[in-house]
């Protein structure tokens, strides 16, 4: 009873500090001016009014006025069901559109840490663990003061594995169209799961996932009808060739030749046959989405082609938590420091690149780093299992 009544008294004192800083920042738009989310907002007003939400020229003043200072629109390049999500905000001015969007991303990113926590085996009495190593994850403080969409990648990833876990389909196709709001940094993950559903004949998933997309382009569509092609006509204007991005393939690029954009899809090619050379290997032997989604997840954001941007780090944490309470305690105390300490020095190596103001794409080594610390673990549990089923034989 007294511990019920001290969490009361410290979400209770939470809650006021919150709505008192979310007050301050009402009276004073010129603190935290918008950043990422002013596209989001500008793209949902054009298409409340019928207009091309993909149109620089048309974004721009409304930008302005919403309190960004640019000279360039910033633009929405995620696909048009995209649309449907962030739609509700064109009802709002900028900043009631940027606190919401501030509030929804914190609330969905609490929500992921706590059912990734859960999910991988924390205890319901800690489950604050889950929040707070959310929290600390340096990413994810990026993605909410940018004010970015890729926590809803994240929740998609989560919802796709508690969907498979409780054999619900129309969660499955939620999750698949949150996933698709990023496909480029889903890429491995997304193969794998069209592979599952024809190889397993999950023909209830691949509909709920038609539906949802149906349903979140039709919606889109009855404000602007030629969506689609104005969101091709973007894409053939201004294609991502022209940004930097901190993956391998940009800096292949950037090494053999900053004309041939072809080159940062190399690292993707790469990851597509390695995937297909172990599918046809027969992996993977077991279809345990829990397991499967955090290396397929990293390992897609690893050989993106382009984006992979600081704030998208947030997509590793289901491979962080997968390790840290899975993976690691399997090794032994040694392994869970390791792993953590690991884990919390690339967390400070992204910490000393933002103090010391270090560009975007200078952060290309974050998600290889983690891929290496997942590699190993890997082989060290695999020749660890090994030696135990040796030690079960001899003493047979």
């Amino acid at each position: 009873m007294r511990r019920f009544g001290l969490v009361i008294a410290l979400g209770g004192g939470a809650a006021g500090l919150l709505a008192s800083q979310v007050g301050y920042l009402w009276r004073h738009p010129e603190v935290w001016p918008p950043d990422d989310s002013i596209e989001y907002w500008a793209a949902a007003h054009l298409l409340r009014q019928g207009q091309n939400p993909y149109a620089a020229e048309l974004l721009l003043p409304l930008q302005q006025a919403g309190g960004r200072s640019t000279d360039t629109a910033v633009m929405m390049w995620n696909p048009p069901w995209t649309l449907a999500v962030v739609l509700p905000l064109a009802w709002l001015s900028a900043r009631a559109a940027q606190l919401l969007w501030l509030a929804v991303q914190a609330s969905v990113l609490l929500y992921c840490g706590d059912r990734l926590w859960r999910m991988y085996g924390g205890s319901s009495e800690r489950r604050w663990v889950g929040w707070l190593l959310t929290l600390a994850w340096l990413p994810s403080l990026f993605a909410l003061q940018a004010g970015q969409i890729t926590p809803l990648v994240l929740l998609g990833a989560v919802l796709w594995m508690d969907s498979q876990a409780a054999r619900r389909s129309w969660q499955a196709g939620i999750a698949l169209g949150l996933l698709a709001i990023k496909p480029h940094l889903v890429i491995l993950l997304g193969m794998l799961q069209v592979f599952w559903i024809v190889q397993q004949r999950q023909w209830t998933v691949l509909l709920a996932g038609a539906a949802a997309a149906a349903l979140a382009v039709g919606v889109v569509m009855l404000g602007r009808p030629a969506i689609l092609l104005d969101y091709g006509e973007a894409l053939l204007h201004r294609p991502p060739a022209q940004w930097y991005s901190p993956t391998l393939g940009a800096y292949l690029r950037a090494w053999l030749g900053a004309e041939y954009f072809s080159l940062q899809f190399v690292p993707t090619l790469l990851g597509l046959v390695a995937l297909g050379a172990a599918m046809a290997s027969g992996w993977p032997r077991h279809w345990c989405w829990r397991t499967l989604t955090p290396p397929l997840l990293l390992a897609s954001f690893v050989v993106a082609p382009y984006g992979a941007w600081p704030f998208d780090l947030v997509l590793l944490l289901p491979a962080g938590f997968f390790l840290l309470l899975q993976q690691a305690p399997r090794l032994g105390t040694w392994s869970f420091w390791m792993v953590g300490g690991t884990l919390a020095a690339i967390d400070l190596g992204c910490l000393l690149f933002n103090l010391f103001r270090q560009p975007s794409y200078t952060f290309g080594w974050v998600a290889p780093a983690v891929a290496l610390l997942y590699g190993t673990i890997a082989i060290l549990t695999t020749i660890s299992s090994r030696e135990r089923e040796k030690q079960g034989v001899n003493t047979a």
